[in-house]
């Protein structure tokens, strides 16, 4: 190896530089978030987290809301391949919605407990649609379209169906943070017993 191998072009040493910056800002907006909600901080907040000069921040994102989104979009990036394997193992529809739901519910409590879930106030929610997110959405959709395609699940419009399937998941997971402890089996079972009473529901249409 000769000296000019050993030794790292700036361009990498910047690329590194900035990897470290930005995961520096998501890692005090967990820790932010969690301690104020996310309605009670502020981008001020965040950069007093880190080591960072307060323009720094402004390189990288634009508000927190952005921050938030970041941070979403990891979270769901890193629940795609759970999500996928719980379709995988479900033997049928109902399995499939019990498996998804109790997974993400675990993933919640354990993302909160770790401070890598940003907590929400109990007021308006941050609605996020990242790559990370929608392709969480399309996992759903696809899962839900193949067990119509299939016959075992009732014929409801499979777009209709996965975006109930997320919301109601994630209003009841913002309830289910607040518990203490959490009853991830308690929501659980809520949850799968209303969107399976409400597809059967859809499907009949009006009486």
């Amino acid at each position: 190896m000769t000296a000019t191998t050993m030794v790292e072009a700036p361009e990498g040493r910047r690329e590194r530089s900035k990897a470290a910056n930005r995961q520096a800002i998501l890692e005090a907006a967990r820790r932010i978030f969690a301690q104020l909600g996310y309605e009670g901080c502020t981008v001020r907040d965040i950069i007093r987290g880190t080591e960072l000069a307060s323009g720094t921040f402004y390189n990288y994102f634009k508000s927190k809301e952005e921050v938030f989104e970041a941070l979403a979009d990891d979270g769901a990036r890193r629940f795609k391949p759970i999500l996928r394997a719980a379709r995988e193992k479900a033997t049928c529809f109902e399995d499939y919605i019990h498996t998804a739901v109790h997974a993400y519910f675990t993933f919640l409590v354990e993302e909160n407990r770790s401070g890598a879930h940003p907590r929400l106030d109990m007021g308006p929610h941050v609605r996020s649609n990242t790559p990370g997110t929608l392709a969480v959405y399309e996992e759903v959709r696809d899962g839900v379209a193949e067990a119509i395609t299939r016959g075992v699940a009732p014929n409801v419009d499979p777009d209709y169906l996965a975006a109930a399937c997320i919301g109601v998941a994630q209003e009841i997971g913002e309830v289910l943070l607040h518990q203490s402890p959490p009853d991830v089996d308690g929501a659980t079972r809520f949850v799968v017993n209303f969107i399976l009473g409400g597809v059967k529901a859809a499907a009949r249409g009006p009486e």
